[in-house]
């Protein structure tokens, strides 16, 4: 089983999976498996009921289950080789800063969910680069949920799943993250984006042109999400409703708000409060006109949208660093390159790229070198097709 962290995407990993449970856990499991997402454009707008276009990639978190006759949980990480226990019936349970408390929100909001608390045991195994702003978090999430439900004989609708998934991560974990990443775990579809409008959870799928490959690029510098920064522009953002509610009484959220209405009464913000305002509404229409573009096939405004985006998160969101900017640039300037951001929440982490297929080897290797000559750091590079959602895998038994 080692060597499949090794070997990154392997078909064999649930088989492989199955047998390292069984040989832990002497019985036979269920296997649920469950996508990161890439943003492509669309950041920090979620939790401010705006709209995203994510995709599932076909990276992974895969989630072994069997149940017990008892009242624990018992969690085993292949990757860290490492083993936790729960107790089901703990009074008032508060988080430890271990990663079994992704686990262990989901069971708590489970149980707020009516599903009760079951005893199973759970082999988990991720391929998903772990803080590198590819969801690695939801994909452990709603791996998990769908592998609990499942063993306790209940079921969920995918839209509740992916809500009690991101309430695990707000309630419990503290980060207080909106409903894209678990949402696009949820609904991933093959070779499909997804236009998600976080306020009322409608979504379209719109397929993906196959003259463009989406490239991963990791600057191998790890974010953390409840370090504080991305709570702090959550905090950012509703203090600018606040200010604009004077103006705007009708306003919940900057969903709400238009650029004209912004700049209307942009002396009577801060000017930070100013700016993350001006990147969380800018970026809006930004998604909507990619999505326009998408549809018409115009690779170009789709680029100019990446790039536009990329500079508001860098100056006025403040969520980018100098070797995300190094990635950007160093892809911008490729032979084949159509578009280039940073995804996920930022202070490291990926840019996503958008790169002609019959480009993206030479693409890999110029970026690979640049990003190595200008930041001394080896880069990893993923080309993934758009994924689908969560979902159990049958292995053989």
């Amino acid at each position: 089983m080692r060597d499949l962290i090794e070997q990154g995407k392997n078909p064999d990993v649930a088989k492989e999976l199955a047998q390292g449970f069984r040989e832990r856990f002497a019985s036979v499991p269920r296997v649920f498996r469950a996508p990161g997402r890439v943003n492509l454009i669309g950041e920090h707008t979620d939790y401010n009921d705006g709209f995203v276009l994510p995709a599932a990639i076909d990276l992974y978190m895969w989630a072994a289950v069997a149940p017990r006759n008892d009242q624990k949980l018992v969690v085993f990480s292949e990757n860290l080789n490492e083993q936790s226990e729960i107790d089901l019936l703990a009074a008032n349970p508060k988080p430890r800063g271990h990663w079994s408390d992704y686990v262990y929100g989901v069971v708590l909001m489970l149980q707020k969910s009516g599903v009760p608390p079951l005893g199973a045991d759970l082999m988990l195994f991720s391929n998903v680069p772990s803080g590198a702003g590819l969801s690695s978090s939801a994909a452990l999430e709603v791996s998990v949920a769908s592998a609990l439900l499942g063993s306790a004989g209940h079921s969920l609708d995918l839209k509740n799943v992916a809500k009690l998934c991101q309430r695990a991560e707000n309630e419990f974990v503290g980060a207080r993250v909106g409903i894209m990443d678990q949402f696009a775990s949820c609904f991933g579809s093959v070779d499909h984006a997804i236009l998600l409008d976080c306020r009322s959870l409608e979504f379209k799928r719109l397929p993906l042109p196959s003259s463009a490959a989406m490239v991963i690029c990791n600057t191998m510098v790890k974010h953390g999400h409840s370090s504080g920064e991305y709570n702090d522009r959550r905090a950012q953002c509703e203090e600018g409703v606040r200010l604009l509610k004077r103006f705007f009484p009708e306003i919940k959220t900057l969903r709400d708000v238009s650029l004209p209405e912004l700049e209307s009464h942009r002396a009577d913000l801060p000017e930070l409060i100013y700016r993350r305002c001006h990147h969380v509404i800018s970026e809006n229409e930004r998604v909507l006109r990619t999505v326009d573009a998408l549809q018409v096939g115009d690779l170009a405004a789709v680029g100019r949208c990446m790039k536009d985006s990329h500079l508001s998160l860098k100056r006025d969101y403040e969520v980018s660093c100098s070797e995300l900017d190094a990635m950007v640039e160093i892809a911008s300037r490729s032979d084949g390159a159509i578009g280039s951001r940073m995804t996920g929440g930022g202070f490291g982490g990926c840019t996503i790229n958008l790169v002609r297929t019959d480009a993206v080897e030479t693409f890999q290797k110029k970026v690979r070198e640049e990003y190595r000559r200008a930041t001394h750091i080896e880069p990893e590079i993923y080309v993934s097709r758009a994924g689908a959602g969560v979902t159990e895998i049958e292995v053989l038994r």
